[in-house]
């Protein structure tokens, strides 16, 4: 039985796969974010300087009680967009992409350690992706409000360094 959250796989033609890969960036270590990335139009919210938006998809198919996923964490191109273009703002913004990555690790080593069960596996799964989704938006809230989004340097400089020693706790579940 296959089930799909949040991410649609769908057989695709090969142009429409290309337009994919050009709107979004899948997350890599040593890839950072330009602001060439970022292409939408800025919008004018309050004192808001740019907005980073990440997507966290997750696939699954179950074969003889095993189950095989897909995780995938993506910086959307056309849905981002920066208003003041300098390096801090920059870097808090690549600290949101960075943060999906972390959450994107702790959805793959939740699915891995999940013990299958024939009678509610959609409804785990289900569960263990909205959970991991819940937290991360909770997280990325808490960024921004304890760095007021990059204004406050000292706790925007505590932040990189905490997302730093995130992603290095949890590089053993970056293969994904």
């Amino acid at each position: 039985m296959k089930k799909i959250l949040a991410f649609p796989v769908l057989i695709l033609p090969l142009l429409v796969l290309s337009q994919l890969e050009e709107d979004h960036i899948k997350w890599q270590e040593n890839r950072k974010l330009t602001w060439e990335d970022f292409k939408a139009a800025p919008l004018k919210i309050g004192n808001t300087a740019a907005m980073t938006t990440t997507h966290l998809g997750f696939s699954y198919n179950i074969k003889n009680g095993i189950v095989t996923y897909k995780i995938e964490c993506r910086f959307e191109k056309n849905k981002s967009w920066g208003l003041v273009k300098n390096d801090w703002v920059l870097k808090h913004e690549q600290g949101h992409f960075d943060i999906a990555e972390i959450f994107a690790r702790s959805l793959n080593k939740s699915i891995h350690e999940y013990q299958f069960n024939k009678s509610s596996f959609q409804k785990d799964l289900d569960a263990i992706y909205k959970s991991v989704v819940a937290e991360k938006e909770k997280y990325q809230q808490q960024y921004d409000d304890e760095t007021d989004y990059s204004r406050i340097k000292l706790k925007q400089e505590e932040w990189l360094k905490r997302i730093e020693l995130e992603l290095k706790q949890t590089r053993s579940w970056a293969g994904y």
